[in-house]
């Protein structure tokens, strides 16, 4: 047998030790392409972590090697890490080589592509998506969902949103209204899914609502005849009417939008979708117990709430007021509005005079809540005291004297003077001028007095009547001639009706003719009444002087003297009787002004 040298040996030695490394690398490869055979770029799988360093996280996927990602894909926006050893994360195979093993890992993109497939799912079954509001972009919001989407402006809200600035940084929940995958775009719409929601609400609401319900809700809108509230997915309607038992000028005076307030359901319309709601039922109506709290008589303090050209309202409580009439409002002053004496706001006293709480109406009275001047001044004063005052008005039929603060007589034109005859007050009176009269009369409810300045001054016609009887002749000046006589002056201011039948015809002129006025005529005296102040006189068989007129004074100044009508004598003759009752003219308007 053949000897083998010692490098003959080695050089066998280590073809087996090749052949066997051979087998060997032969072996691995078949098992790593027996591992990794089902694995391809773009697979997602799920890896554990079982290293981090400051620079990458190792994660094992259960094969023959392990992959090297990057830290900075597993720190949130902070900056802190967001996995440890242990942890199950899900990676994206970006690169494999079967022949090496080498395989290179990407949570990022392993996480958008995971992002990509729960939006797809999102978007077919219509479920919403939860995402924050990262900016304002041209024409909406950018909204990050795991990728960037879009929330059209108009699609915000269920109302117009003026500042979508306001939703920055937001966590909101939206619908996709439309996916595009390979284009990256998807577009979110809030107001969709809010209308899901408001209808469901809606019917829960309208399910649970009862009329007499107590329910708190938030205020929507404010207008001039309500305000709408929102109860849970419905804007209920308050009216106007049901806010307060009292006046409400305006809504907005008690709410204002964005307020929670307490309301009670009045009625409920399922099929409309509608709900009436009350706020003023809430507490007790405040005319139940009016009468009692309220009673005739009764001085109260209250606010002026409104003005009329009728009255004044004024309120007592919230939800009572009551009506001051123009009438009502002073004692003294004739007052044609309220607005020149009141103002709304205004605090006042007053008297409650009537009471209708079935038809919750209040009467009451300015006035009566003050001292009546008219009563003050008739328990100190009686008919035929003498006062003084200062001429207020003066007016054709007399002039009106203050006696008192918000207190005026009146000196009919007939009362100034006995003697004079006067055709306006002017003639013997001015304004502010003080005067003293006597009082005739004195009406404290209808608030008339009568005054008389002549009474304080000598009475002519009393002098020429007790110095004279009937059957005296005596001479006189015709002041005017009627159809029924002449009217003769005695003296100054005494006057006396020759009827014409007492008239001897000398001449067949008219009576104007024969006897012209301011002509001396001698005449008989045939009645003297003192009640009535009336003289009659006859002509008849009396010689007459000759024609003449007084000479103090000329046939015109002497009509314009006299004027019309005759006060101080006349005959019993039926047109003598009409004549004096021209005394009287202008009385009836006593208490009146021009």
């Amino acid at each position: 047998m053949g000897i083998i040298s010692n490098g003959e040996a080695k050089t066998g030695q280590g073809f087996v030790r090749d052949q066997a490394a051979k087998e060997n690398r032969e072996s691995l490869r078949e098992l790593m392409a027996e591992s990794f055979g089902h694995l391809q770029a773009g697979d997602v799988i799920t890896g554990m972590v079982v290293a981090v360093t400051e620079d990458a996280v190792v994660v094992d996927v259960s094969f023959k090697t392990e992959g090297v990602i990057p830290r900075s894909e597993f720190l949130d926006r902070a900056g802190n890490l967001t996995v440890k050893v242990g942890d199950e994360v899900d990676v994206l195979v970006e690169k494999f080589d079967p022949s090496t093993g080498e395989i290179k890992l990407s949570r990022e993109r392993a996480a958008r592509l995971r992002v990509w497939e729960v939006l797809e799912t999102a978007y077919r079954e219509k479920a919403p998506v939860r995402g924050r509001v990262l900016e304002r972009v041209k024409g909406g919001l950018s909204v990050d969902i795991g990728v960037r989407a879009f929330l059209p402006g108009s699609l915000v809200d269920l109302r117009p949103i003026r500042r979508l600035e306001d939703y920055v940084g937001q966590d909101i929940e939206a619908r996709i209204i439309n996916f595009d995958r390979r284009r990256n775009n998807v577009v979110l719409s809030r107001k969709a899914l809010l209308e899901e929601q408001l209808v469901q609400q809606r019917q829960e609401t309208l399910a649970r609502l009862e009329e007499g319900m107590l329910v708190t809700g938030t205020v929507k809108n404010v207008t001039d005849y309500g305000v709408f509230i929102d109860v849970g997915g419905i804007d209920g309607l308050l009216h106007v009417t049901d806010i307060s038992w009292g006046r409400v000028g305006h809504p907005s005076e008690y709410f204002k939008v964005g307020d929670e307030a307490k309301v009670v359901v009045l009625k409920v319309d399922r099929d409309k979708g509608r709900v009436s709601l009350g706020y003023r039922q809430r507490f007790e109506d405040p005319w139940t117990h009016v009468e009692a709290k309220y009673p005739i008589g009764k001085k109260v303090r209250g606010k002026v709430t409104s003005l009329a050209e009728y009255g004044a309202f004024v309120e007592l409580e919230e939800g009572v007021e009551g009506l001051v009439h123009v009438s009502e409002l002073s004692w003294t002053k004739k007052v044609k509005s309220p607005k020149g004496l009141l103002h709304v706001g205004q605090e006042v006293d007053v008297v409650v005079t009537e009471v209708d709480a079935p038809r919750r109406r209040l009467s009451l009275s300015l006035r009566q809540a003050e001292p009546n001047p008219w009563e003050e001044f008739a328990a100190t004063h009686r008919v035929g005291q003498k006062v003084s005052g200062k001429v207020r008005n003066l007016t054709e039929f007399g002039a009106f004297v203050e006696l008192a603060p918000g207190v005026d007589g009146l000196v009919h034109i007939s009362d100034l003077t006995w003697s004079r005859r006067i055709s306006h007050p002017s003639e013997v009176l001015q304004k502010g001028q003080e005067v003293e009269a006597i009082i005739t009369a004195l009406d404290v409810v209808n608030q008339r007095i009568s005054l008389s300045i002549k009474e304080l001054l000598p009475n002519e016609w009393d002098t020429f009547a007790t110095g004279h009887q009937v059957g005296d002749e005596v001479d006189g000046y015709v002041t005017n001639v009627t159809d029924f006589g002449l009217f003769v002056e005695l003296a100054p201011g005494v006057e006396g009706l020759c009827h014409v039948s007492e008239v001897e015809r000398l001449t067949s002129g008219s009576l104007a003719e024969e006897f012209p006025k301011g002509r001396k005529v001698r005449c008989r005296l045939i009645r003297l009444d003192f009640a009535e102040r009336r003289i009659g006189l006859s002509l008849r068989g009396i010689p007459q002087p000759e024609p003449s007129v007084d000479p103090g004074d000329g046939s015109s100044k002497k009509a314009k003297r006299m004027g019309t009508g005759r006060r101080q004598a006349l005959s019993g003759a039926p047109e003598a009787e009409q004549a004096n009752e021209e005394r009287g003219e202008g009385k009836a308007s006593e208490g009146e002004e021009s």
